[in-house]
């Protein structure tokens, strides 16, 4: 069975002004299946961290056309975008930006109750679920800030599962673990995307996590190699 396109990016250019006009991002377009587990790489200027934020729809002043899940997203005001990123995509950073005076549970709760569509009892039993799936529900109630880097990297992915996303995308989400836990990292990813169908899009410079996930795209002074 063929799968569906999670994501389609036609001919995205981008500019930035300062100091001067350079063209950051020239004529891209590809897409993302559902279910993929993508890395986007390349040497530090290539483009790839522009690309992601636009791909996220954070950055709205690009040409082309962005397509999510047969949604054309390019033109929408900001309020639509910020409605339809909570509903839709799920983000891990290279920093957890976690709330250290909250608890774990706490944190992962946030983003579906910002939804609000379900109950605040039916959003903690879900948060717990994600805890449990990534072996570290015995740290629910302890503050984030209290947890160490890898447990607060974790919590983040449950963070960004917690409303059912489309697609998760990665910056960097282990550019700041030691490898024990980068491979933790790299384990729930790969199980994300085979056994629950999740499509991953990340960015990285590790080489080691890049070639073990489906597909690499690599890129060049803002093109694709």
């Amino acid at each position: 069975m063929e799968k569906k396109i999670a994501l389609k990016a036609n001919h995205l250019v981008k500019y930035f002004n300062q100091p001067e006009p350079f063209q950051v991002l020239k004529d891209l377009s590809f897409e993302v299946k559902s279910g993929e587990f993508l890395s986007l790489t390349g040497k530090s200027g290539s483009g790839k961290s522009t690309l992601l934020y636009i791909l996220s729809t954070m950055d709205t002043a690009y040409g082309g056309e962005l397509t999510i899940n047969g949604i054309k997203l390019t033109g929408k005001s900001q309020d639509q975008l910020a409605a339809f990123r909570n509903e839709h995509i799920g983000f891990v950073f290279q920093f957890h930006y976690l709330l250290p005076e909250f608890t774990a549970l706490e944190n992962i709760m946030l983003p579906a109750l910002k939804l609000k569509k379900k109950s605040r009892e039916e959003i903690k039993e879900k948060a717990y679920q994600h805890l449990k799936l990534l072996g570290i529900e015995e740290q629910a109630l302890k503050l984030s800030g209290k947890l160490s880097g890898g447990q607060q990297q974790r919590v983040a992915i449950a963070r960004a599962l917690i409303n059912d996303p489309s697609i998760i995308m990665g910056d960097e989400p282990t550019g700041n673990l030691d490898s024990k836990n980068t491979q933790v990292v790299f384990d729930i990813f790969r199980e994300l995307s085979e056994v629950y169908g999740q499509t991953i899009i990340t960015v990285t410079h590790d080489d080691d996590f890049a070639k073990n996930t489906d597909r690499i795209i690599e890129m060049s002074d803002g093109r694709l190699c």
